[in-house]
């Protein structure tokens, strides 16, 4: 799908009812959470690693950033959370026909900041593409 007026409807579907479309909940981002997904590594080092190595289309409205290709679907959402800036991102799958939504994480404070949600994204698309690959191997056995 990359109609983006039907990436809005999923959008709105989606985020109107997270509970139910992310039953393990909105993971939030912490120091522990960083440097299992080896992001605390030296300053020298991450610069090399900024670029996003997934491309997307980029649809940018006053609520929120949708950056989507052929398999993803990210809403990039900034709130206001009891006075604190928060952002959500949610990460979906992008079929032909429908989107299927994989995950949502959120920062605030210290770790909400653009170019660390798009670090924290890469390894959360490079997670699932693993997940994903590891299941086509499953069930081709």
């Amino acid at each position: 799908m990359h109609n983006p007026e039907e990436l809005e409807i999923d959008y709105k579907k989606y985020i109107s009812d997270l509970k139910r479309f992310v039953p393990d909940g909105v993971v939030e981002i912490d120091l522990s959470l960083l440097n299992d997904l080896g992001l605390l590594a030296s300053e020298e080092h991450q610069s090399e690693d900024d670029a996003l190595t997934h491309q997307f289309y980029v649809v940018e409205s006053p609520e929120k950033l949708t950056l989507f290709n052929q398999k993803y679907v990210v809403w990039i959402v900034p709130q206001l959370v009891e006075q604190t800036p928060k952002t959500y991102t949610l990460i979906a799958s992008n079929d032909k026909k429908q989107t299927h939504l994989e995950m949502v994480f959120a920062t605030s404070g210290v770790y909400n900041h653009s170019s660390l949600v798009l670090r924290i994204l890469e390894k959360f698309l490079e997670q699932i593409d693993e997940n994903d690959q590891e299941i086509c191997k499953l069930t081709q056995s």
